[in-house]
């Protein structure tokens, strides 16, 4: 039963309270909590909504048998669990029922909490860093870091706690690091990394390297016409022995790729970019530009989190209460995509609030997934 399959994955996580002045289990208040979630609840009001709605459901299943929790005491119970002992349960369940193709690409990248804020420090906000499987649409693993500008020391504590064994890792230029590099190919990934300014002799010598082949490909741009916008996209990509100086500190450096774009529509002026990337293993073309569009998977799950389930509208910020409600939406989002209804995120989450059996298939698709062969 689902029940007891999350208790088996999510059991290692200790209760921090005095047994003697229990009253509630924290896997019941855990797994309300999470059902709550799945159905759109927003913060700890909603959360024990959602129970008080359904108690005749979670009497029935041996939850909340003689009275239902206030919200202060949700908050309070969930605040108190240790980030860290959430997140390795999370991550033990993902590695259970997903497991990497040889090239799938994991996306890494950073999303602020904006509602996470102390009311007495506006600065304080969280910021989360994800690991995506694009191909799967599922949310790897997180980690907390104090601000954005903490991405770098973020970065390789995530990539630590993941399996990148076969997987090609993207990564923004802010994380075009050479200690980031070393860490994904010490798990045993490859890496794609966008390289910008802050690798100044980098891309001047990618720059330089592609001067001839930019030139060929302005000479046979294939131009597409739709919805009013002309648009091209063009990727190329060499050998890094192509590039002029040393940089062998990037560990493995195999490729050097140049992806140019061009729009224009009319009445408004006309776009080219040229943006480059290395990686540590040998891409054709095709391969490099599925990768990078690959790559903004994370942010559409971005967008659905703040669109679809109002992340940035949360103003949960007391001890790790955050962090811990920001790990139950990943996995409510997980879980909701896994469940097979032709519905988007909120029409599936409507459906759950008023059905307790769409709850149930949402938590059984999630929960049982078949592993990605």
């Amino acid at each position: 039963m689902h029940i007891e399959s999350f208790k088996g994955h999510f059991q290692p996580i200790s209760d921090q309270r005095q047994s003697a002045k229990v009253t509630y289990t924290l896997f019941e208040v855990l797994f309300g909590s999470l059902r709550a979630v799945i159905a759109g609840a927003k913060g700890w009001f909603d959360i024990r909504e959602y129970i008080l709605g359904h108690h005749q459901w979670f009497k029935s299943n041996g939850m909340f048998v003689n009275d239902i929790p206030a919200d202060d005491t949700i908050a309070r119970i969930l605040s108190r669990i240790e980030p860290e002992q959430f997140q390795q349960c999370f991550l033990a369940w993902m590695q259970s029922i997903h497991a990497l193709t040889e090239g799938q690409v994991i996306a890494i990248d950073g999303k602020t909490l904006r509602g996470s804020y102390n009311r007495e420090d506006r600065l304080s906000t969280i910021h989360m860093i994800s690991a995506y499987a694009s191909l799967n649409k599922l949310v790897l693993g997180q980690v907390k870091t104090a601000q954005k500008g903490n991405e770098i020391t973020a970065i390789p504590e995530l990539l630590k706690m993941l399996d990148l064994r076969g997987a090609l890792v993207t990564i923004d230029a802010m994380a075009c690091q050479t200690k980031i590099a070393k860490t994904i190919v010490a798990q045993g990934g490859d890496y794609l990394l966008a390289v910008k300014n802050n690798q100044g002799k980098l891309r001047q010598a990618i720059e330089k390297s592609f001067k001839l082949p930019r030139l060929a490909v302005l000479g046979k741009i294939d131009f597409e016409k739709r919805h009013g916008r002309i648009e091209s996209r063009q990727c190329t990509v060499l050998n890094a022995q192509e590039l002029d100086g040393n940089f062998t500190r990037w560990k493995n450096l195999k490729s050097i790729i140049m992806i140019e774009s061009f729009r224009y529509k009319q009445g408004k002026s006309v776009g080219l970019e040229y943006r480059y990337y290395i990686s540590s293993k040998e891409l054709s073309a095709k391969q490099a530009a599925s990768a990078v569009r690959e790559h903004w998977g994370i942010e559409s799950m971005h967008w659905v989190l703040d669109v679809s389930m109002n992340e940035d509208a949360c103003q949960v910020y007391k001890d790790n209460g955050a962090e811990n409600l920001a790990c139950l939406r990943h996995m409510a989002l997980n879980m909701l995509r896994s469940e097979p209804t032709k519905l988007s995120i909120v029409g599936k989450q409507k459906r759950c609030l008023m059905n307790p059996v769409m709850v149930e298939s949402v938590l059984i698709a999630g929960l049982s997934a078949e592993v990605e062969k």
